[in-house]
């Protein structure tokens, strides 16, 4: 898992929805962050836009924890900072 990547999944949490930062680790589910399915659809969304990469709908209501959606973001090839 690519640190780099994490840790801009890491930000995005914390920013945008307010996550307690020692909340977040690679095993959390996003109902354990307190993210409903419409965070889930923001935070697509903001990964996307902050890692340049594209998240189908059935990819985010897949994803099972965090690891699963930072797993995701590379193997789609997420660029931190140029999306």
């Amino acid at each position: 898992m690519s640190s780099t990547v994490y840790e801009r999944v890491s930000t995005i949490l914390v920013e945008n929805f307010g996550v307690e930062a020692d909340k977040i680790s690679a095993d959390a589910t996003f109902e354990d962050l307190d993210l409903d399915s419409l965070d889930l659809v923001e935070f697509s969304l903001a990964a996307e836009e902050e890692l340049g990469v594209r998240i189908e709908d059935e990819e985010a209501e897949a994803l099972g924890t965090l690891g699963d959606a930072v797993k995701l973001l590379e193997d789609k090839g997420a660029t931190p900072g140029e999306g």
